[in-house]
């Protein structure tokens, strides 16, 4: 099931097609944040022109994914370490018992 939908990116109307797991409050959170981020490039490069700026859009936006991705790794770095060493001590309190 699809709906479609009109959204407002940088003063310009689109008609896009909406999956049926996607809703629409989603995709206006999607819409204003590439929107935020086009209106943020704009300002910062004094340009007029919406390619342009959509590019760079898509660029900060590819940025802030990478970024977070590595974040995300990073955490679950973290959680298959700390698990490593719960296993640890759980195996050191077994044995321990068991003496």
């Amino acid at each position: 099931m699809s709906d479609i939908i009109e959204i407002k990116v940088y003063g310009r109307t689109y008609t896009i097609r909406v999956k049926g797991e996607e809703n629409e409050e989603y995709i206006s959170r999607l819409t204003s944040y590439v929107d935020q981020k086009m209106q943020e490039i704009a300002v910062k490069s004094r340009s007029e022109d919406s390619t342009k700026i959509a590019v760079l859009a898509a660029l900060n936006i590819a940025d802030d994914y990478f970024v977070s991705q590595k974040r995300l790794d990073q955490v679950d770095e973290r959680i298959d370490r700390m698990e490593a060493e719960i296993a640890t001590v759980e195996s050191n309190l077994f044995k321990d018992e068991h003496v």
